[in-house]
């Protein structure tokens, strides 16, 4: 765990994780109080002892709600809050091994890769410094070639070999490199020069890694989601197929992005990544479970069931813990914590198999939202919808102003078209939104420097109509 995760845990106490979850999530207390006291014991089980924090088993959880209410964006703002590797998955795209289908032990892979990711980005960080300096010093070498370098005496170069040509100052042995104090005095002019961005269209040519390579993997189990170890770390191998250093003409601009980025790479010990990230995922690790419910078995077992309960099956060891073998290395899933998600209209949690039920023993109902809740995602949260749509027609010098009103109509025409038709929750705000600012967005262009004032007759004026014709409605909203 990196030291700013720990520092942001050690920091939020419950009530403050709920009190950052409420700046973007509208209601759902008991949820996000669930999450909180979740959160808040992995970092009371990071200060115990080593015999007893083993033994402590995260408190997953099942989310129980309609859709568009906000459970997956409870989990995602949780995973951002504390820093921890975080994916999000669709239970129904699993199926029972031996079907066609992904292998459940995927999740943890597709978790890792996130964790490898925030942690080399996070150690880049810390060499940025060092990496500029070298590609700087690479860019002036590519503007000034051999200006700076002297050759060396007769005496230092050494004999030619037969049929090989003579090594130049930069290849010789033990020739010493200075520079003139012209040169010097040339290659600190171009430094000034590039640093003013003075040069960043000037177009050198670089050399840059090309692998033809891709990532192929080897079979370690029985499909094609276990093939797991690249074989370009194995060795040469990877050097045979790929590795390439290809010559690129570009601007200094693009060149300096690309020598940096290689710079960082150069500069990061990729095992202590590699070690970082697994201990992440193991210690701090969440995996949202979507749909949830799509796997739960009726009482009358039969036919599609049947495959339902293989893939609840499949997943149990992974929530239970297990090792899982990636192309990282293995990775013991026993910490890691589980928030399971689902409307259950057609099911309900007890038609879950006994054992899985018992690894998520909190759960917590999210309530259907309401008018008054619509009024609140729209203006409150800092992503606020109409301050999305604002942000955006500012951008084309067009300023969009909603009344109070027109908000409150906006709510009442999603909680009724939710009501007719299919209930998506808050999702429903942005089809309403956007078929309201339809014609404001398309010509946008040609209202530059214009107030746009959105008011209850006009939100009547381009939704009433629509909202009142039931088939209207089911197409369009």
């Amino acid at each position: 765990m990196s030291t700013s995760a720990k520092i942001d845990l050690d920091r939020l106490t419950p009530r403050e994780i709920v009190a950052q979850l409420d700046k973007y999530i509208v209601g759902q207390e008991e949820a996000k109080r669930s999450v909180a006291i979740a959160l808040r014991n992995r970092m009371r089980r990071q200060k115990l002892s080593e015999e007893m924090r083993d033994e402590v088993a995260p408190k997953n959880i099942i989310m129980i709600g309609p859709t568009g209410v906000g459970k997956t964006e409870i989990a995602r703002r949780l995973s951002r809050l504390c820093g921890a590797p975080f994916v999000k998955v669709e239970a129904s795209k699993y199926t029972e091994v031996g079907y066609v289908g992904r292998d459940v032990e995927s999740m943890v892979r597709d978790l890792v890769a996130v964790a490898v990711g925030m942690v080399k980005a996070e150690l880049q960080e810390e060499v940025r410094t060092e990496a500029e300096q070298r590609t700087e010093e690479a860019l002036l070498d590519l503007l000034l070639p051999g200006i700076n370098k002297k050759e060396p005496a007769r005496s230092d170069r050494p004999e030619a070999q037969p049929g090989q040509p003579l090594p130049t100052a930069l290849e010789a042995p033990g020739a010493s490199v200075t520079e003139t104090p012209a040169a010097s005095s040339t290659r600190e002019k171009f430094r000034r020069l590039l640093r003013e961005g003075e040069l960043d269209d000037k177009v050198v040519e670089i050399s840059t890694t090309k692998s033809n390579f891709p990532a192929i993997e080897i079979f370690s189990g029985t499909n094609f989601e276990a093939m797991d170890v690249n074989i370009g770390s194995l060795g040469n191998l990877g050097s045979i197929f790929g590795g390439r250093k290809k010559r690129k003409k570009t601007s200094i601009r693009q060149a300096r992005e690309i020598l940096l980025a290689e710079e960082m790479d150069k500069l990061i010990d990729m095992d202590r990544v590699t070690e970082l990230a697994i201990s992440r995922v193991e210690q701090m690790g969440i995996i949202f479970l979507d749909e949830i419910d799509k796997i739960a078995a009726k009482e009358n077992r039969s036919g599609i069931d049947v495959s339902r309960e293989g893939v609840q099956r499949d997943i149990l060891p992974i929530v239970e813990g297990s090792k899982v073998n990636t192309k990282y290395g293995m990775v013991d899933t026993s910490h890691i914590l589980f928030i399971a998600a689902g409307a259950f209209h057609m099911s309900k949690p007890s038609d879950l198999i006994p054992e899985l039920q018992g690894r998520f023993p909190l759960r917590v109902e999210l309530k259907a939202l309401t008018s008054e809740d619509f009024v609140k995602i729209l203006t409150q949260p800092r992503n606020a919808l109409i301050k999305q749509y604002v942000e955006l027609l500012r951008t084309e010098s067009v300023e969009l102003v909603f009344t109070d009103d027109a908000i409150r109509a906006l709510s009442d025409i999603a909680t009724e078209v939710n009501s007719r038709t299919e209930n998506i929750g808050a999702r429903r705000l942005h089809t309403v939104l956007e078929l309201l600012l339809e014609d404001v967005s398309f010509s946008a262009s040609e209202l530059s420097g214009q107030t746009i004032t959105v008011t209850e007759e006009y939100v009547g004026e381009r939704l009433n109509d629509i909202v009142e014709d039931q088939d209207l409605t089911r197409f369009i909203l």
